[in-house]
């Protein structure tokens, strides 16, 4: 009954058909981008594990705070002062924007002599914008942090997070739409390219120009500006979702081959072909018997190869998973397979953009 089901189940996903890729899942809008947030502040309440009180960097503005408080201690009265620690303070906003009181965490990495973190609360502070300054137009802060530190790594006790830790006091919201009534549509790295560009353009103009309009141009492998028309710019939500949810066509892409040697994965893209080619395999070798003998069920006939001929009636057009076929018959190791697909790459025989990372 189980092994009928999970066939069931087999047969299901492979007899959906695929949906359409849809232009939001390969682009996004300008504007519609992640950006950090930074701070410098006091982690306090450590068990010893602090800068320590010869630490300036981190006593200076002890005593600045406390100050604030009228409470004047001096520079001296904190030489013994070790629960301490100076600490820099990032959090990123996400790309959709946050409204003014809501919360994301926030990172705190030690930047003095600190052994560790653990146990220890950050000191309210203000955080700054991606160039350290406050907001041009309220003159505040975009955000206050604070709160207890979590060790995320045992093994990095001067790095930790504060979970919701950083409150937002304004609104921090992406501009999409220019004064223009335009935005820019970003093709995502994988899949840019001029055809995939023109592409968008050419559904754009054909869906939602009127006599041949044109609003959307293409300007580059990335980027596709859109124009949105004058009725809808008062409310350009209904035009934008309509623009994001239109289905693109299954395009050709480059032939291009990833390769993670660390990993000893191999990802192919795009229709890879290499040329007529011998490659020697080593730590294999070839066996033959004239006439072949006929294998049977209790003795099967077992063949080795040390080379592998691709092509050999010269006709060309060989395909790289044929090849990859072979290299898992003759069960031929990963770090042998990504070697030949560099050699393969260098003599020319491999047509296809080799990526190694």
């Amino acid at each position: 009954m189980v092994r009928t089901l999970a066939t069931l189940v087999i047969v299901a996903l492979v007899a959906c058909p695929a949906s359409a890729v849809k232009v939001a899942d390969i682009t996004r809008i300008s504007g519609q981008r992640t950006n950090v947030l930074t701070g410098m502040g006091l982690v306090y309440g450590l068990n010893g594990s602090g800068d320590g009180g010869d630490f300036l960097p981190a006593i200076k503005p002890l005593v600045a705070m406390l100050s604030k408080f009228d409470n004047a201690t001096a520079v001296k009265e904190l030489g013994n002062a070790k629960n301490v620690a100076l600490v820099s303070i990032t959090a990123t906003i996400p790309a959709d924007g946050v409204r003014s009181g809501e919360a994301v965490d926030c990172y705190v990495t030690s930047i003095g002599a600190a052994a560790s973190l653990k146990g220890g609360r950050l000191f309210v502070v203000p955080m700054l914008g991606p160039t350290a300054q406050l907001d041009q137009e309220t003159n505040l802060p975009f955000a206050m942090a604070s709160g207890a530190v979590d060790l995320e790594d045992a093994s990095t006790p001067t790095v930790g997070v504060i979970k919701g830790g950083c409150v937002m006091e304004l609104d921090w919201l992406n501009k999409n739409v220019d004064k223009s009534g335009r935005f820019m549509l970003i093709v995502e790295g994988p899949s840019a390219s001029w055809t995939t560009a023109s592409t968008i353009a050419k559904i754009i103009n054909e869906s939602e120009g009127e006599k041949g309009e044109t609003l959307a141009v293409a300007v580059d492998a990335k980027s596709v500006i859109v124009t949105i028309p004058v009725f809808d710019r008062a409310r350009p939500d209904g035009f934008i979702s309509r623009i994001q949810r239109m289905d693109l066509p299954v395009l050709s892409t480059e032939a291009r081959v990833q390769v993670n040697a660390r990993k000893g994965s191999i990802v192919m893209t795009g229709d890879v072909e290499i040329s007529p080619v011998v490659i020697s395999i080593k730590g294999l070798t070839i066996s033959t018997v004239t006439p072949p003998p006929v294998g049977t069920s209790a003795h099967p006939i077992l063949g080795e190869k040390n080379a592998v001929a691709m092509d050999t009636t010269g006709t060309g057009g060989a395909k790289l998973n044929d090849l990859l076929a072979v290299f898992d018959q003759l069960k031929v190791p990963a770090e042998d397979r990504i070697s030949i697909l560099e050699e393969l790459h260098k003599t020319g025989k491999l047509h296809a953009k080799l990526v190694m990372e």
